[in-house]
């Protein structure tokens, strides 16, 4: 993603004190716990002009979710700003920087998976896929239910294996069905969650993060 920034003239700063934006522990319940985390999260990227993540799930949380908790009344006009001005990786690249392509090119079929939260809660659907539509060479093939949850979830997958186990079962047959070499994505987590159903099967395909396929059209 940095490298993709600095290819198209943008500044680039990259908080190396930055930790996790909470979301693992807020899931699980710990809702007073993950306060000093949230609160991090503000303190460090308050002064940003854009915070921009490869994560729609880490966005999602700061943008929606972050005003439910207990935040210092001295943070809260920083969190407002905040929320306004984090985005997604795609989303930025499409609806903010006006991008429709970048003008890689890569040759090779593909298909895409739309993670939950990036999906469900950002509304992001169509931004990866005209950037992934428009490196020259690609042939982009939609699998079937793209939309449909891969079973990851954080604590869902180890909490109810066998449900998730038949979830990304699922996805990954209808990846395999498209005879794509890769499965796109922008969110790891659900990238992490189909990689390893796919390699411990032996299947064909192999799963990349929308930013590694650009990066790897722009030959960076």
């Amino acid at each position: 993603m940095v490298k993709i920034f600095r290819h198209l003239g943008v500044d680039v700063d990259y908080v190396e004190n930055q930790t996790c934006c909470g979301q693992p522990a807020f899931n699980s319940g710990y809702r007073n716990e993950v306060v000093p985390a949230a609160e991090r999260f503000i303190e460090l990227f308050r002064d940003k002009e854009y915070v921009i993540a490869p994560s729609g799930s880490c966005v999602s949380f700061v943008k929606g979710y972050y005003k439910e908790l207990a935040i210092k009344e001295e943070l809260k006009p920083a969190l407002n700003e905040l929320t306004g001005k984090i985005y997604e990786f795609t989303e930025f690249l499409v609806d903010v920087m006006g991008l429709a392509s970048l003008g890689g090119e890569f040759n090779g079929r593909v298909t895409y998976h739309d993670s939950c939260h990036l999906l469900r809660e950002l509304g992001i659907k169509e931004q990866p896929r005209t950037l992934i539509k428009s490196i020259k060479g690609i042939e982009f093939v939609e699998m079937k239910d793209s939309d449909t949850c891969c079973g990851f979830g954080g604590t869902f997958s180890y909490k109810f294996e066998n449900v998730s186990v038949a979830m990304v079962s699922e996805k990954c047959f209808n990846i395999e069905s498209t005879g794509a070499q890769l499965c796109i994505g922008a969110d790891s987590s659900c990238l992490m969650n189909i990689e390893g159903y796919l390699r411990k099967n032996k299947m064909k395909a192999k799963t990349m993060h929308i930013a590694e396929l650009l990066a790897l059209s722009l030959k960076l």
